[in-house]
């Protein structure tokens, strides 16, 4: 039987072609038991997919498919795109959550979503298949989002089911104790796979350049705090849990670990800051380690010494400014100057010739 399989459609993205004409993808979110990944389709490749199960099935699949426009674009019109975003996910979602297995059963399906067949007995093949699939959605920045956000979740919950796992050996069930390990490791594997795809995806997106340099430093802080949480949570689901460790038990080689190292995992705590006092956390800083920060730092000083430089030149230009006026004022004030000597000049003029005129 199949497994288990989830299925969504959360993000689009267009094609990048140059000078071909740009067509609309659908990442399509699967999530199985121990791994998730993402596939990439043209609303022309489920339309192949519906002939297919048509023609295999001998009948029209659940839900209906949603229509090709003729005169509009899903490039050029977002609310086109979210409508048949959703049609697609719906028309997707009925083949996977139905109960008649005649169409998820049938080799397009399985085709299409990249899916193992029954009859595989290389499951390394497969495995391999999916993680490129997973590493080629994870190129998109969106759907690289939402597998961080599921990255993240598979880690929290390992460490419910850590700490579950701790307090049912502490009462003494090992039946519930087992369960909840085994869990754990479920989702540490999980979480591996989705790390792996992860730092795929950052290379594919260096090589298209589809985002900044800083923004690819942040994304891989957080890959690197991530793989740092997995490895610990995976040496503290292999520890043998005991309710006779005591409080600053050192691991004594035996794949047990220390109360303080435990504490640490299930907080879910990070590597702490190691220059001065704690300072209160931001929404830029909250998901970044010592260097994410160091390099957060950096990037705020030479933004600051750009608007220095800047203001530097708005000073210099005042000066300039100021200068100028200097030079008109004192101009003026010959020119005025000038004006009085000769105002001067014709008053004495004037006094000489009134004196005649007396006289005469």
């Amino acid at each position: 039987m199949p497994p288990p399989l989830e299925i969504a459609i959360p993000s689009t993205s267009v094609s990048d072609k140059g000078s071909s004409k740009p067509f609309t993808f659908y990442n399509i979110t699967l999530r199985l038991p121990l791994r998730s990944y993402v596939v990439r389709k043209r609303y022309s490749d489920v339309a192949e997919l519906h002939s297919a199960l048509v023609e295999q099935v001998g009948a029209s699949p659940p839900a209906p498919l949603p229509g090709k426009h003729w005169l509009k674009s899903t490039v050029k019109s977002a609310k086109l795109t979210r409508d048949r975003q959703l049609g697609l996910e719906q028309y997707l979602k009925s083949i996977a959550e139905m109960p008649d297995r005649r169409w998820w059963d049938t080799s397009a399906w399985r085709s299409f979503l990249n899916l193992p067949s029954p009859s595989t007995t290389n499951s390394a093949v497969s495995a391999a298949g999916m993680v490129s699939s997973a590493a080629t959605g994870a190129a998109d920045p969106g759907t690289w989002l939402d597998m961080h956000r599921e990255m993240k979740h598979c880690l929290h919950e390992a460490r419910q089911c850590l700490s579950r796992r701790d307090g049912a050996a502490d009462g003494g069930n090992s039946t519930a104790a087992a369960e909840a390990g085994a869990a754990a490791k479920r989702a540490i594997v999980k979480a591996g796979t989705l790390i792996v795809s992860l730092s795929d995806g950052l290379r594919r997106m260096q090589e298209s350049t589809k985002l900044g340099d800083g923004e690819l430093r942040r994304r891989r802080d957080l890959v690197a705090a991530a793989r740092m949480e997995r490895e610990g949570l995976e040496k503290l689901s292999n520890s043998m849990p005991s309710s006779s460790s005591g409080p600053g038990r050192v691991n004594d080689g035996q794949g047990r670990s220390s109360a303080s190292e435990k504490a640490e995992l299930l907080r879910g705590g990070k590597p702490g800051r190691v220059l001065g006092a704690p300072l209160p956390e931001t929404e830029r800083t909250r998901e970044l380690d010592n260097q994410g920060v160091l390099m957060l730092q950096k990037q705020e000083m030479q933004a600051q010494d750009e608007q220095v430089e800047q203001l530097a030149a708005i000073i210099q230009r005042q000066k300039e400014i100021g200068l100028k006026i200097n030079e008109e004022v004192e101009a003026q004030s010959e020119m005025l100057d000038r004006v009085d000597q000769d105002a001067t000049r014709l008053q004495g003029k004037v006094t000489v010739a009134n004196n005649r005129i007396r006289k005469m």
